[in-house]
């Protein structure tokens, strides 16, 4: 893949932050297919005449130009200037109407602009110190000079920018050849720049995901020398980048790059510990191999989020279950009540929100249903009432990944048809699914002279057992004779 590319010779004012000296004669002649799509953008037009009118030059950077030079259409506009942040608010505070602007991360020259339909972030040039904590840095210096702006970024791929509105573009690191050969490098020393912002290992390997791109040798190698300081990196942040990943096209080609540089056994050592759990007979493959086939499956078949991370996790109980039997047969007997409290811990840590947490964890707790034409029709309202009427669509959708995981090819969904078709059947009949459905409340049993207390849900949640087994018992007068057999059975009880 080659080495990174050569600085060229220092500019008046020395080295940058990155420790490279910016190149000259980095800028180039407008690219035809980049500046039609500039010019041909009001907003661009606008914003660059209005910052030229102050004498001051207006850039649009990071992935916005990435994706261009893809042919794919950004989804977020970073722009960048020589004007200091309090002369951008003064920019548009001139203007009638007054434009809002939102110091989001003023201190570090950042400022969100909502212009006509269309919201920007516009950065000034600057150029960090020492990153202590790992990730931010100590204190930021603004500059004029758009080079030295783009040589403290992550990677070349991020450090081109195009002057507007003619699009005439800035590649000091040869980031623009690197988009094109679909390479992940760093700008600069690799190391440094993973010493400077502990994340940047992760956004390697999402990026790698994302973009289906290759993440250069050095800079590969330069991950693992720098885990202490990504273990250093909030929960929130890690979550997100995972979250990144876990939506791209392909998730695994991130956390085996993962695997290969030791993040996953710093982020996830719950998911690394699969590695080399063999599962011999339905599985072709061990335990990580197959979580991770899920996964893909997963996101090939665009299925919701939380589907995605149950397939990933929900055999990680596996490793902590085995069990070899009387046959030399690997056994994980109960393994999905383990990756339900492994899932619940790992999810905790990185701090997602409860109610997410609550969903994956269901469905990986009833993920090993196995559906029997000689079910009754009160087991399958139990396996109704155990999912959630709300999961089941997400619980088939699990069942079809961890189908795909065992042999990496797709069976026919029509393998769940027996069962969808049972379920949809009762669920079309109204009966009693939940305490709401019975024909009657604590209230209806309290005025029958049954006194409130705990045994007061006890009592309801038999009648409901009760209505499962017999539809036809859920009308309020059979109901209230049973409520007031299991009162007088709870009464008379020692």
């Amino acid at each position: 893949m080659g080495n990174a590319h050569s600085p060229g010779p220092p500019e008046p004012g020395g080295t940058s932050q990155s420790g490279l000296p910016p190149q000259t004669g980095s800028s180039r002649r407008p690219d035809p297919r980049l500046s039609g799509k500039l010019q041909n953008n009001i907003h661009f037009i606008e914003l660059s005449a209005l910052f030229r009118k102050h004498g001051k030059k207006l850039y649009l950077v990071g992935g916005a130009v990435r994706d261009l030079v893809r042919g794919h259409e950004p989804h977020d506009w970073d722009l960048a200037t020589d004007a200091g942040p309090d002369t951008v608010i003064a920019i548009f505070r001139s203007l009638k109407p007054r434009v809002t602007v939102i110091p989001t991360g003023i201190k570090h020259g950042t400022l969100t602009v909502h212009y006509r339909d269309a919201e920007f972030e516009i950065t000034t040039f600057r150029t960090d110190s020492d990153y202590r904590d790992g990730r931010h840095p100590e204190s930021v210096v603004f500059t004029v000079s758009v080079e030295e702006d783009l040589s403290r970024r992550d990677f070349t791929m991020n450090a081109v920018a195009l002057e507007l509105p003619r699009g005439k573009v800035v590649d000091p690191f040869g980031g623009l050849k690197d988009i094109k050969r679909t390479i992940i490098r760093c700008v600069g020393n690799p190391r440094k720049r993973f010493e400077e912002d502990g994340l940047r290992p992760l956004r390697a390997v999402r990026f790698a995901a994302q973009l289906d791109f290759t993440v250069e040798k050095s800079t590969l190698q330069a991950i693992r020398p720098s885990l202490g300081v990504t273990a250093e990196v909030s929960q929130e942040r890690i979550r997100d980048e995972l979250d990144k990943i876990i939506a791209s096209p392909r998730p695994s080609l991130a956390f085996r790059l993962m695997e290969q540089t030791g993040l996953l056994e710093l982020v996830l050592p719950e998911l690394s510990a699969c590695r080399g759990i063999e599962q011999k007979g339905y599985h072709h493959f061990d335990v990580l191999d197959h979580s991770l086939l899920a996964c893909d499956y997963a996101a090939e078949k665009d299925f919701p989020v939380e589907v995605r991370i149950a397939a990933l996790f929900h055999d990680i109980g596996k490793p902590d279950t085995r069990q070899m039997d009387d046959r030399g047969i690997w056994t994980f007997y109960q393994h999905e009540k383990r990756s339900v409290k492994l899932t619940e811990h790992l999810m905790t840590r990185l701090r997602y929100p409860n109610s997410r947490i609550a969903e994956v964890c269901r469905l990986i707790a009833c993920h090993m249903f196995h559906y029997e034409e000689v079910w009754s029709n009160g087991a399958v309202r139990r396996f109704i009432i155990r999912a959630g009427k709300e999961n089941l669509e997400n619980l088939y959708r699990l069942r079809r990944c961890d189908t795909y995981g065992m042999t990496g090819t797709e069976t026919s969904p029509e393998g769940l048809a027996a069962l969808v078709s049972r379920v949809d059947k009762v669920l079309a009949e109204s009966q009693a699914l939940s305490l709401k459905d019975l024909a009657v409340s604590g209230d209806d049993l309290i005025a029958a002279g049954i006194k409130p207390g705990k045994h007061m849900g006890i009592i309801l949640n038999e009648l409901l057992e009760t209505v499962v087994d017999d539809p036809d018992s859920n009308n309020p007068e059979t109901l209230v004779n049973i409520a007031l057999q299991f009162n007088t059975k709870y009464q008379t009880r020692p």
